[in-house]
């Protein structure tokens, strides 16, 4: 079994998503964090693009979903990356993390809340 993988790490966008309608209208900031689990010993031996995981285009997926519709919860953003991603690399596992930093829970003291998914075909 392979173990490779391939990390985006950090990845800050400004979205709308939430149940409170605050969330909604002001937004808040995203922090998300991909891994894509795949075989990379192709890419390693041929030193070539097509036989790896272009991750510029994983984080324009990202990016699409994140500063894109609404959503109230995050579960269902991270699913829409995850569905994305399986729908152009089927042959790997994918796992997201998606943090909000700016919680809105009164009289918290939270650095962030966070769902992280993993998913495969």
């Amino acid at each position: 079994m392979v173990e490779d993988v391939i990390k985006l790490e950090g990845m800050v966008f400004y979205g709308y998503h939430g149940v409170n309608e605050e969330e909604k209208i002001k937004g808040q900031k995203f922090v998300v964090d991909i891994d894509l689990f795949c075989d990379l010993r192709m890419a390693g031996n041929s030193d070539d693009l097509k036989d790896t995981i272009n991750y510029s285009s994983v984080y324009k997926i990202a990016k699409e979903i994140l500063e894109g519709k609404s959503q109230d919860l995050i579960e269902s953003v991270a699913e829409k990356i995850a569905n994305l991603i399986l729908s152009n690399w089927p042959e790997i596992t994918v796992k997201i993390k998606i943090s909000k930093p700016d919680v809105p829970i009164k009289n918290s003291v939270l650095s962030n809340a966070s769902v992280e998914i993993t998913r495969n075909l």
